[in-house]
């Protein structure tokens, strides 16, 4: 029986997650057998145990929609505009272009809508993992899917991205030492994929630190964890302009060239900053600039037409807030974001006096999981991790509720299966 895409979404509901096959997947790495079961302890809905299935068409509009973006990135117009609004440390171009990137996008009724931009995306290397751990279920598809997939091969090319960005800032010699930094790293929830990460590194020849910001000191032309001396830092902070003051003296090794970061600030300004997308949006923007009309076609079409609320006639937009989605300019993870059909005059009021974008409203995806022998509808949303414009894995994130959150039962990130658009189903 041949299924479409849609309907293995809303009618399999088989259980893929292999949770031995996951820990024997990790062990390899984290060499630590209790690692894998802890982290299903502590966090339950950090990994969903039900796939999402992707067309390969929508796969491909994705990557068409992020490569547009890419080449408008580096227009000298746009780089303008979005850097003349941004800190003035954005402004330094040392030459690394960004570690995990994160496209994250909707699947409209017309193919994928792109929401945001992340440039410290989380969760990428947690899904390699997670994508090697199923079992063959819901069709042909699901096996194809895995036997597309190689860890090794995956795990090798997230190698690669550090050194290729080491070397983008001119280094010539060996990359010894790597930071993870993140504000108190051990709090984060996704502390474990720091872990998985520094075993990572530590398997490819170099010294690896989870550090927080205060942790490092810049002296001697160098930044120094104690004895250390740090070559890299790979920066997972929310601090995206290195302002903070736990942040200054990473931000002065960094502004020297003496720590090479990934990702920095000046790939953040370009890409993550919220109101970017009103530029990439702007059909006579994206034209003064030089943009050819296949990109603008393609940008205005994947990415919903996105506005400031500050300047916006506030009872106009309160009228059609039903069909928008009201997003912190500097936010991220989620945070402080609202529907516009579920805010209240109170929240209204916190947005007006904020700094805020709307962005037309695209409706999540919908899952269909089975939990405890009931069925739940999931809403889903997925994220691609690239480098230097190329996806290099797709995941999908499963909740309920406003935003993704971890904390629904059944949800959290989910293995993506690309399917040229029929199945065989066999749940």
């Amino acid at each position: 029986m041949q299924h479409s895409i849609e309907q293995l979404n809303t009618d399999c509901t088989c259980r893929t997650l292999d949770v031995a096959a996951l820990c024997r997947a990790s062990e390899e790495v984290v060499g630590d057998p209790a690692f894998c079961r802890d982290l299903a302890k502590t966090h339950p809905h950090l990994m969903a145990q039900h796939p999402m299935f992707v067309s390969a068409a929508h796969v491909a509009q994705m990557q068409e929609i992020i490569h547009a973006i890419e080449k408008v990135a580096k227009l000298p117009g746009y780089q303008s505009e979005v850097l003349g609004k941004a800190p003035d440390v954005s402004s330094y171009a040392p030459g690394p272009i960004g570690v995990f990137m994160g496209f994250d996008f909707h699947l409209g009724a017309t193919g994928p809508k792109l929401i945001e931009i992340n440039t410290n995306a989380g969760g990428g290397l947690l899904n390699a993992y997670l994508l090697q751990a199923q079992k063959a279920c819901c069709g042909e598809m699901a096996e194809a899917a895995m036997l597309r997939f190689d860890l090794r091969v995956l795990i090798a090319a997230f190698m690669a991205n550090f050194i290729t960005e080491w070397q983008r800032q001119g280094r010539v010699r060996a990359l010894k030492t790597i930071a993870i930094i993140d504000e108190r790293p051990k709090a984060q929830y996704l502390y474990p994929e720091f872990v998985l990460f520094q075993r990572l590194f530590e398997a490819n020849g170099l010294k690896a630190f989870i550090l927080a910001p205060e942790d490092v000191a810049h002296r001697d032309g160098a930044l120094w964890y104690g004895h250390e001396r740090i070559d890299f830092v790979y920066n997972r902070l929310t601090d995206f302009d290195l302002s903070a003051e736990t942040s200054t003296s990473l931000r002065s090794a960094y502004l020297a060239g003496e720590v090479v970061v990934s990702p920095n600030p000046r790939a953040h300004a370009l890409f993550a900053n919220k109101s970017n997308l009103m530029a990439l949006t702007d059909r006579a923007l994206l034209k003064h600039w030089g943009a050819d009309e296949r990109t603008i076609e393609i940008l205005c079409e994947g990415i919903p037409r996105t506005e400031l609320v500050r300047g916006c006639d506030p009872e106009a937009l309160w009228s059609r807030r039903g069909q928008l989605f009201f997003k912190p300019v500097s936010g991220f993870g989620g945070k402080a974001t609202y529907r516009g059909d579920k805010i209240t005059r109170k929240v209204w009021a916190e947005i007006l006096a904020g700094n805020y974008v709307a962005q037309e409203l695209v409706p999540p995806s919908a899952r269909a999981i089975e939990i405890d022998g009931k069925r739940e509808m999931m809403k889903a949303d997925l994220r691609n991790y690239t480098y230097d414009g190329k996806i290099q894995l797709t995941a999908a994130r499963l909740y309920q509720g406003q935003t993704t959150n971890f904390r629904t039962p059944g949800g959290g990130f989910a293995p993506v299966f690309v399917g040229e658009g029929q199945a065989k189903h066999r749940c």
